[in-house]
């Protein structure tokens, strides 16, 4: 295998739209559910730790990285063919607008608005308000990037295969 520029972007593309997949996947296969079950309190207590923990340098380079990744990739393959670089261009663009665009218009707002609220002093009406404001909107949000980063991945691989195929 050459190892090139060109597979270096495509091969780090690939990893970090998948590990991205991979964590909405699971998240919605087994945390939602999980989170499902506890009380109002419990419920919206783990939420503002898995959102104060998740904002690390790690989640970062994994959530933003296929978006600065597509950009490389379409300009690295730009002379490749032209069922390639569709495939590329549809892969970034349902990337970021289904994972990066729906997470900082769609969950970031609702998770800022748990984050915000003093869970100790707030009555169990009120957080059974914040609550129902919060967990379905959030979850159909969630829905859609575990779809369209799933989606991404996939494009990829099949964008990959037809680049073995043409050899570049």
């Amino acid at each position: 295998m050459n190892v090139s520029i060109e597979n270096i972007a495509i091969i780090v593309f690939i990893i970090l739209t998948g590990l991205s997949a991979g964590l909405c996947f699971t998240w919605s296969n087994s945390i939602t559910s999980g989170l499902g079950r506890l009380d109002d309190l419990g419920y919206l207590s783990a939420f503002q730790q898995i959102n104060r923990t998740i904002l690390n340098p790690t989640f970062f380079i994994v959530f933003f990285g296929p978006f600065f990744l597509s950009i490389i990739n379409i300009y690295v393959f730009r002379n490749a063919p032209s069922d390639i670089k569709g495939l590329l261009i549809a892969a970034a663009v349902i990337y970021t607008v289904g994972v990066v665009v729906v997470t900082i218009f769609g969950n970031v707002p609702l998770n800022e608005l748990v984050d915000k609220t003093n869970l100790n002093t707030a009555s169990a009406e009120d957080l059974k308000t914040l609550r129902a404001t919060f967990e379905t909107k959030w979850n159909q949000f969630h829905t859609i990037r575990t779809v369209t980063s799933i989606i991404a991945f996939v494009l990829l691989i099949i964008s990959t295969m037809q680049i073995a195929k043409n050899n570049l």
